[in-house]
């Protein structure tokens, strides 16, 4: 049976308590919405069609988060990127319970994101992650709730980026990435202004990422154990996709691990940081005039150019590491009339 209660002004009690299931109860702001959910309720105890959305009516989004990342978040492999994800959502939205957090509103963050000026790939894969903290609450917290993130509608998708490197920017870039004393007057401040940058990495990593094709991280994660010269190949243990995998290297690209030092305490071929990489990067573009380039553009930059020495996809996407080939049709563009020599 149902029970109305009025707690003080403005905060109104129902309860309803049915023989053999569970008792459910909330608080509303009058009678009138209070008596109409505990006939709802009751209904639904009666005919079996009960929902118990208690957990969901209680539950903040910024604990769900705290819960998924202890037990899902932390061990992914991309969980620093995740990390700042969820702590987004922890701030825009945590303050909602499963159960406030509606389609509606989740579209209204979609839409505020977008204002703000991010990618449509970006929000697409912020929601993706969103439905994935929801389903845990259904699935291992076993909470009653509709995944909205996951009923949200996505942003239309843009074009892929397909920014190649022109006429000169790779020597620009270069040269941008080189160390070399300035010009300046006076003995005593010879060498003391410097053109470039002093992060000697910085430009071999480019040169490798170049030749190979592989993704920054795999190249910042890419140890001398797993380098082989002699065979020319290097081993990638943790990609992207969850496979291993081993890259076949040009000459080029042996001839700038062949220059490097092996002083790295950790075994790294290229002991830095990514966030070391993105600062270097940025001042090096524009020191070079380069507009809108992005390191991993030099990825596509690399297959398309691997894309011409290996018109086979597969042998292409097993060099890349792409797992799906229509992502390699955006590289691969071979002439009508080679194509003609080839029939015959």
């Amino acid at each position: 049976m149902a029970s109305i209660r009025e707690l003080e002004p403005g905060k109104v009690l129902a309860r309803v308590r049915i023989k053999g299931r569970p008792e459910v109860s909330r608080v509303f702001p009058d009678a009138r919405k209070a008596a109409a959910w505990a006939a709802a309720q009751e209904h639904s105890l009666r005919t079996g069609d009960f929902r118990d959305t208690r957990a969901a009516h209680r539950l903040l989004l910024r604990d769900l988060i705290d819960a998924y990342t202890s037990a899902i978040a932390s061990r992914l492999r991309s969980a620093d990127t995740t990390a700042l994800r969820l702590a987004r959502f922890g701030r825009d939205l945590g303050a909602y319970t499963l159960e406030t957090l509606t389609r509606a509103r989740i579209a209204e963050w979609r839409d505020a994101r977008l204002a703000e000026g991010a990618a449509a790939a970006t929000v697409t894969r912020e929601l993706g992650i969103l439905s994935s903290v929801i389903t845990f609450a259904r699935k291992d917290l076993g909470v009653e709730v509709e995944n909205a993130a996951g009923l949200v509608r996505r942003p239309p998708a843009t074009r892929g980026r397909d920014r190649r490197l022109e006429a000169g920017e790779e020597l620009r870039l270069l040269e941008a990435l080189g160390d070399r004393a300035g010009t300046v007057q006076g003995a005593k401040r010879s060498g003391a202004y410097r053109v470039g940058t002093r992060n000697t990495w910085m430009r071999p990593l480019v040169q490798f990422a170049i030749e190979t094709a592989m993704r920054q991280g795999e190249v910042l994660a890419l140890v001398w154990e797993h380098v082989d010269l002699e065979e020319r190949t290097a081993h990638l243990e943790d990609t992207k996709n969850g496979e291993a995998r081993t890259v076949p290297l040009s000459s080029r690209a042996v001839a700038v691990l062949e220059a490097l030092p092996r002083s790295s305490m950790d075994g790294r071929v290229f002991p830095l940081t990514a966030q070391a990489v993105k600062l270097a990067w940025k001042r090096a573009t524009k020191r070079a005039g380069l507009e809108n380039l992005h390191f991993h553009d030099l990825r596509h930059e690399a297959t398309s150019r691997l894309a011409e020495k290996l018109p086979n996809l597969i042998e292409l996407a097993a060099v890349t590491g792409h797992k799906d080939l229509r992502m390699l049709k955006r590289y691969y563009h071979p002439r009508a009339t080679d194509l003609a020599k080839k029939l015959g």
